[in-house]
């Protein structure tokens, strides 16, 4: 039987290397007695699982951070992708046991509310400060060794406790992880209260009746892990110290300081923070604790709530870089807009008007008397002209279509970016920006190709009639003027009316014909114009679409992409 007993205590030497705990880094070590204890019945270490909500809100981050990578800095992240790697590194542990933490202040009574549940005295208690001075983890059943080796805590400071008692089964699937004191004079002690505070799934707080409304406590830790109260202990210890009802007072007192944190309190059957009066040294109200806490473990939920929690806030912290003051966007109407300073700027409606007198001016080349034409023949070849090429654009003129072309850009990206959180407003612009590079020659070149056809302009139907009709009429003049020098010199007979009569017809019908022929012409002329300035301002609407608008849109898709991606993550939907 003896040898029995002492197999036993090897096994779980093996498993928990057991031996004497360092209480403190000190020169004098103290040591604490080995309690003598029988192996553990191991659970299953069945890895923990998920909800369908949370893994999609999981998934939601993972690829919120992902799309975010190359418009945020690292920094603003960061939290992000620690929850993440956490979440993922807690998926892959044992989902039958439930990491608690006891936190508190020096003197509070933490360590001997650890003792006190695990029913022997494993963590020192005593009068110097501080006390604990590193994370003690003790289990109440076998298969948490990877939980308590991701807390990072050696085998010589893993215990377990004192067995045969109605807490063995109770409290089945606790680790229980006695923790440094928050406000410690020493700084390595306030690190490991923060690293392990981030790993574990619950947290047990420890107060005493003098420090309960500790600034600290509040400031730094209650108040930011609001939002972690259901997985919250707050323990109001020491109350065999207040006289008559000044615990409840003080209890009471307690929870209001709680609801000022924003820590919702689990009352009345609402989801929040335990709040509890107890005391440690004399067994008051750890009962109720411990009965609390077996509920709380054999629910085996707590892990996955710790990680909602911790995602709800990286998406709070989030929140300013995501959520827009007004929906993303460009309208119809800035798109035009857009388009239409860039027409401006390429001259698209001079361009027309430019083809409109053209065609105008071919009209009254074919439509207009010969002795019309002649004389402008003549002027025309005495006066030096630029001919069909182009003229130069000044250089002033071309700085100001420049400038309307940066003005223009700059509107619509501001447009673009308004109500966006401001790197995704820096996104859009900066897109603007680089589409607006090259932008001005880019019109000019279209403006070249796209501009009047090579040639003359096209000539309607009614044109051929038109010159018959003008040939006509310089034919009646010239007959009619013939005839008349034919009587004058004596080769035909003298009869003056008949060519008379063929001069007029023809000196005011020619005129006539050129007249209608203009009247006629300003119709096509217009069409002929309008056709132009809508082939510059299609071809101006294509560029700055091609080149500004369409980078744009790539930024705000992928804005509205993030956005939904951060609604699945905080489970409602953001403006």
């Amino acid at each position: 039987m003896k040898d029995d007993d002492t197999s036993g205590r090897t096994e779980a030497a093996e498993v928990w290397d057991d031996g004497l705990i360092a209480r403190r880094v000190t020169e004098t070590a103290h040591l604490v007695p080995v309690v003598e204890t029988r192996p553990l019945r191991p659970l299953p270490t069945t890895p923990l699982a998920y909800d369908a909500p949370l893994r999609s809100r999981l998934d939601a981050l993972r690829e919120l951070v992902g799309l975010s990578r190359t418009r945020l800095d690292s920094d603003t992240l960061t939290e992000a992708g620690r929850v993440l790697d956490e979440a993922a590194a807690r998926r892959r542990l044992s989902g039958q046991h439930t990491v608690v933490a006891i936190a508190g202040a020096t003197g509070s009574g933490k360590s001997q509310l650890f003792n006190s549940l695990a029913g022997v005295p494993i963590s020192e208690t005593g009068v110097r400060r501080p006390t604990t001075a590193a994370p003690i983890a003790c289990s109440w059943s076998d298969g948490a060794a990877s939980l308590i080796d991701r807390l990072g805590i050696p085998g010589r400071l893993r215990r377990r406790p004192v067995h045969g008692s109605d807490g063995d089964t109770q409290l089945r699937g606790l680790v229980l992880v006695d923790l440094p004191d928050h406000d410690s004079a020493a700084v390595q002690h306030r690190e490991q209260v923060d690293r392990i505070l981030a790993l574990v799934d619950a947290v047990i707080w420890v107060v005493d009746p003098e420090k309960y409304a500790d600034a600290v406590l509040h400031e730094r830790y209650l108040r930011p892990m609001a939002g972690h109260a259901e997985v919250t202990f707050v323990v109001l210890n020491q109350i065999d110290r207040l006289p008559g009802d000044a615990a409840d007072q003080v209890l009471d007192d307690l929870r209001r300081l709680l609801d000022e944190d924003g820590v919702a309190l689990g009352e009345h059957g609402e989801p929040g923070a335990t709040v509890l009066a107890l005391s440690a040294l004399t067994g008051d109200g750890v009962g109720e604790l411990r009965e609390a806490l077996g509920q709380f473990v054999a629910e085996r939920g707590a892990a996955a709530r710790r990680v909602s929690a911790d995602v709800d806030a990286a998406a709070a912290r989030l929140r300013p870089v995501y959520a827009a003051s007004r929906r993303p966007g460009l309208s119809e109407e800035a798109r035009e807009e857009f388009a239409a300073r860039l027409a401006d700027a390429m001259g698209a409606t001079a361009a027309g008007e430019a083809a409109e007198r053209a065609w105008l001016r071919n009209a009254n080349k074919a439509c207009g008397t010969p002795w019309l034409r002649l004389w402008r023949w003549v002027h025309v070849r005495r006066e030096s002209t630029t001919g069909r090429l182009p003229v130069r654009a000044q250089p002033d003129e071309e700085a100001t279509a420049r400038q309307r072309v940066e003005q223009a850009v700059r509107t619509v990206a501001d447009r673009a970016s308004a109500g966006l959180p401001a790197p995704w407003a820096q996104a859009v612009r900066e897109a603007a920006v680089r589409g607006a590079q090259g932008l001005p020659e880019a019109l000019d070149e279209l403006a070249a190709r796209a501009g009047l056809p090579p040639g003359r302009p096209p000539r309607p139907g009614w044109w051929p009639a038109a010159v018959l009709a003008q040939a006509a009429m310089t034919i009646l003049q010239v007959v009619g003027g013939l005839w008349l020098v034919g009587q004058i010199i004596g080769v035909m007979a003298p009869n003056v009316a008949v060519p008379v009569l063929l001069m007029v017809a023809g000196i005011v019908g020619g005129p006539l014909v050129e007249w209608s022929c203009r009247i006629a012409a300003r119709g096509p002329a217009r069409r002929y114009g309008l056709e132009a300035e809508r082939r510059l301002r299609e071809a101006a609407a294509g560029c700055g679409r091609a080149r500004v608008l369409d980078p744009v849109a790539a930024e705000l898709l992928r804005y509205r992409e993030v956005q939904e991606r951060y609604a699945r993550v905080t489970g409602a939907g953001v403006r």
